[in-house]
């Protein structure tokens, strides 16, 4: 789903030039959506599963670069000695879970994109009901866990409860769902959280800075350099034009840039396109690590794969973040 062009941040003229009626005739569903998830918040008994669990959750629809730092996180507890797992609801994928995602026997059509990707570089887990799941991960030996997603989900008690922010579209306009691309309002969403994940360059947005939570700037650099000569970009995630001027502020020479809906599932017919496109550009065909895994296997050794990570701007962020779980570890 492209989101609507009111949903854009009102200091942008054009957003507020956009559909004032149907913005007008959507402000008693969002009333609606935020009055929900606040019961929903309020009325929850969250289930103890007796192990760390750190949230990495977002207040907005859409990407904003949770995923990463999810990597950064599980790599930082495996590091310090605890088994520590990712888990995701697997949206987009046919299994419900709970399950440990094998890249051997799964694929991302069975699991989801992301939870599939995951499973490339650390234990990836599965579970549409987050307490089964991370019942399952303690039963199988996991000692923290990593929950992709979930700040609005109250079912499972959370150690840390991390909100990262796209310092570029940081709250749109900020209303909530379907006036705007906000799960939550931002005041009470940041009540919850023990600290905010701001990626890129803008300075944190006003209500974060009047919210007193703590605040850790991190960027999203290339792994590897992309491919020398032109390209033919494509990808479907969140914000398609964060993958593309990615690629640029590397040195990538981009032929074409080609947007797709995120979690898009890829059809012959799409990749006929795109390889048609290519050859009439005498050039070669770039991802996203997440896209990738969704094409199918014969079509991945023909895609490049520009393989992103977060940086954070201060290089003891992490210990700083996850100092109440670290401490355990080394008790």
């Amino acid at each position: 789903m492209k989101p609507p062009r009111f949903w854009a941040s009102g200091l942008d003229p054009r957003s507020r030039e956009a559909a004032p009626l149907t913005r007008m005739l959507l402000t008693p569903l969002s009333a609606l959506y935020a009055f929900v998830v606040n019961r929903k918040l309020e009325s929850a008994e969250p289930f103890d599963a007796g192990l760390h669990v750190i949230c990495v959750g977002n207040l907005t629809v859409g990407g904003v670069g949770k995923t990463p730092i999810v990597q950064a996180i599980r790599t930082r507890l495996s590091d310090a000695g605890l088994r520590t797992a990712s888990l995701s609801r697997g949206y987009g994928g046919k299994l419900k879970g709970p399950l440990q995602v094998s890249p051997e026997t799964h694929t991302a059509v069975d699991v989801g994109d992301e939870p599939f990707m995951l499973a490339s570089s650390g234990e990836s887990w599965i579970g549409a009901d987050r307490a089964a799941s991370a019942q399952a991960m303690k039963d199988a030996g996991v000692q923290a866990i990593v929950m992709d997603d979930g700040h609005q989900n109250p079912s499972l008690k959370k150690t840390l409860s991390l909100v990262v922010i796209d310092a570029a579209t940081s709250f749109g306009n900020g209303h909530v769902i379907p006036k705007g691309p906000l799960r939550e309002p931002v005041a009470r969403g940041l009540s919850r959280a023990d600290s905010v994940i701001l990626i890129g360059e803008s300075g944190a947005p006003p209500e974060v800075r009047k919210s007193g939570v703590p605040v850790w700037r991190a960027r999203l650099v290339p792994k590897t350099a992309p491919p020398a000569g032109p390209l033919v970009a494509f990808a479907g995630i969140g914000r398609p034009e964060k993958f593309f001027d990615g690629l640029k502020a590397a040195g990538a020479t981009l032929a074409e840039e080609v947007p797709f809906p995120d979690h898009h599932a890829f059809k012959r017919a799409d990749l006929d396109y795109l390889q048609t496109l290519a050859a009439e550009r005498n050039a070669s065909l770039i991802t996203t690590e997440k896209d990738h895994v969704r094409l199918p296997p014969e079509m991945r050794a023909k895609v490049a794969v520009f393989p992103i990570e977060a940086q954070f701007e201060v290089p003891t962020a992490l210990d700083e973040i996850l100092a109440p779980v670290l401490q355990g570890a080394s008790a």
